[in-house]
């Protein structure tokens, strides 16, 4: 029973790190997209909204004026749908390459030139992150229908 459950978390780990090398392996020509959804509180949308147009886009921004991001977009629902498959914001990215994706550190170089006081900045950003109840990411690819 022991060595499954071994087994089995081995191959987890195995098919996840596949993946990741997958996707770093892209050449550099080829971007990478990921819509974040984020299910904030209830009644707390706007104020999640505004946090994150206030400290973490411009953030993003700056990468996008580097090169590392192509595009940015947000969006959020018109109407509701049910409490488990409801989200509140998407954002989507799109990233020069998967290694510029999957860099979670692809925006610390400007923190401190946009955010003087980084301990205000951390105190916000975990305040924003209070507000969610889920948080997922999804890399997504385009697919051709002609054919």
């Amino acid at each position: 029973m022991r060595y499954q459950s071994f087994t089995r978390i081995a191959i987890i780990i195995f098919s996840l790190l596949f993946t990741c090398s997958q996707l770093l392996a892209q050449t550099k020509e080829e971007n990478l997209t990921i819509e974040s959804y984020y299910k904030i509180k209830w009644s707390y949308a706007n104020e999640f909204i505004a946090l994150g147009k206030k400290n973490h886009y411009p953030l993003n921004k700056k990468a996008q004026e580097k090169g590392d991001i192509i595009s940015i977009t947000a969006e959020k629902p018109i109407l509701h749908s049910g409490e488990d498959t409801r989200w509140d914001f998407k954002v989507t990215i799109v990233y020069k390459n998967a290694a510029a994706g999957l860099d979670h550190g692809i925006t610390d170089q400007f923190k401190k030139q946009l955010y003087p006081d980084l301990e205000k900045l951390a105190k916000d950003e975990q305040h924003r992150f209070d507000l969610v109840l889920a948080h997922w990411d999804v890399i997504t690819e385009k697919i051709d229908l002609s054919n």
